[in-house]
């Protein structure tokens, strides 16, 4: 059972960023600004999709690169259930606190305003700490080295991705921003 909610935490993870951006898409707010400033980011993409296949392809059985697991046990599927729901429920908060502001990728042309309420009033990242959540409950549902890799290299990306979204927030907010800074924790 916990293998079929991990794959269903990626069904919904997308379908949450997707249905968000196709409503900011509705209102003539462009929400996907991926790969606008680094256009290796459309490298991230492929990545991604194996990412998914080999989840997949745990959870129903399918041709898989690797079956090899660090450790076998009854309840840690379970907390990675806890800890995929954990950030399911914290990517939804943050799409609603975001509100019109919400974009995937730096956009530079109109950035909205700065959301410093909601969950941003606990976490400056919290969407990417839902990432991280979801990534950590998949492997504790499927702890093989692939997704270990996957783990830290994501980890990697995130940080990367977190440090040049602030150096434009800096630019575009200004003291407002480094204000918001002082009072909330970049990630928990």
């Amino acid at each position: 059972m916990p293998e079929y909610l991990a794959a269903l935490t990626i069904i919904l993870l997308v379908g949450m960023v997707l249905t968000r951006a196709l409503l900011m898409k509705q209102q003539g707010i462009k929400a996907l600004k991926f790969g606008n400033i680094d256009k290796k980011d459309f490298l991230i993409p492929p990545f991604a999709l194996f990412y998914f296949y080999i989840v997949f392809a745990q959870a129903f059985r399918l041709p898989a690169v690797s079956r090899q697991e660090f450790f076998r046990s009854e309840f840690t599927p379970w907390i990675g259930v806890a800890f995929c729901t954990a950030g399911l429920g914290l990517l939804l908060w943050s799409l609603i606190s975001f509100g019109r502001s919400f974009r995937v990728g730096i956009d530079t042309d109109r950035p909205g305003r700065l959301v410093t309420s909601g969950i941003f009033a606990l976490s400056r990242n919290p969407i990417y700490v839902a990432f991280a959540s979801v990534l950590l409950g998949q492997f504790l549902i499927f702890p093989n080295w692939i997704l270990l890799v996957y783990m830290g290299a994501a980890t990697w990306l995130f940080h990367r991705q977190v440090l040049r979204e602030e150096e434009c927030l800096k630019k575009h907010y200004g003291e407002e921003y480094t204000d918001y800074c002082r009072r909330v924790r970049r990630y928990l």
